[in-house]
C-alpha cells in the first residue's frame, strides 16, 4: 500500500502541530518519524493510520499489487492498517491467549502463524494463563508489538515501540522487524536510533511548523 500526504496539517485550538507535510509513503519501504518530544510525531502517525482527521490537506490510501492499484476509501483504510502505540490500552480482563483470539476476529494473522505460536516467540508462555493486567509494563509492550506485527496487514505503523522493554525486549523487536515485516509498508515514530535504525527515510516533522 502506498500513503500519500498532500499538503497535510493537523491543529488543536489554534496551534498547529505540523503544517504543509507532502509526504510518499511506499509499499515495502521502512520510515522513520523523527523529532523533538512533544513535536508531533504521534499525532502524525495517528493521522496516517486514519485515527485522526487532518484540519487540512489529504491523506490518501492506494493498494500496490502487480493487479491492483486501486484507492482505498479513507474510511476502509484500517483494514490494511495495524497499529502499536504506549496510548493503545489493552483488554486487561483477557489473557493473552484470549486477546489475540478476538483480535484475529478484526485482522488476521499472518500466514503460517497462531496464537499459540505468537505466544511462544514473545515470550509470554509462562503468563499465557494469566490476565493482562497482572502483567508488567514490559510484557504489556510485548502483547502490542505481537498484535501489531504478526497482523496479516501491509502496513505497520510503530509509536515508539521499544516502550518499557528491557535489552531482551528490544532484542526481540529487532527479531521480529528482521523477521516478519520484510516486503511491508513500516513507519516508526521514536527519538531513539535502535527502535528505527533498519529505516533507510527519514522525516523529521520539526521541519513542518
Amino acid at each position: 500500500m502506498k500513503i500519500t500526504l498532500t499538503d497535510s496539517g493537523k491543529r488543536f485550538n489554534r496551534d498547529w502541530i505540523f503544517r504543509h507535510l507532502s509526504f510518499e509513503f511506499s509499499a515495502g519501504r521502512a520510515y522513520a518519524i523523527t523529532g523533538p518530544n512533544g513535536s508531533g510525531k504521534s499525532t502524525l502517525l495517528q493521522v496516517i493510520a486514519g485515527s485522526t482527521v487532518s484540519s487540512e490537506g489529504v491523506v490518501a490510501y492506494q493498494k500496490q499489487l502487480p493487479s491492483d492499484n486501486s484507492v482505498v476509501d479513507a474510511a476502509d483504510a484500517y483494514h490494511f492498517i495495524s497499529i502499536s502505540a504506549p496510548y493503545l490500552e489493552l483488554i486487561e480482563e483477557m489473557t493473552v491467549t484470549e486477546f489475540l483470539h478476538f483480535h484475529q476476529n478484526f485482522k488476521p494473522l499472518l500466514t503460517d502463524v497462531t496464537v499459540d505460536k505468537i505466544i511462544d516467540t514473545v515470550g509470554l508462555r509462562p503468563a499465557a494463563k494469566k490476565q493482562i493486567r497482572y502483567y508488567s509494563s514490559g510484557m504489556k509492550q510485548r502483547v502490542k508489538l505481537a498484535q501489531a506485527i504478526f497482523s496479516d496487514t501491509p502496513v505497520v505503523l510503530l509509536d515508539e515501540p521499544c516502550t518499557n522493554l528491557d535489552l531482551e525486549g528490544i532484542a526481540l523487536y529487532q527479531r521480529l522487524i528482521d523477521e516478519h515485516c520484510s516486503g511491508r509498508l513500516v513507519i516508526v515514530s521514536s527519538n531513539d536510533k535502535q527502535e528505527y535504525q533498519f529505516c533507510r527515510e527519514i522525516l523529521d516533522i520539526s521541519k513542518y511548523k
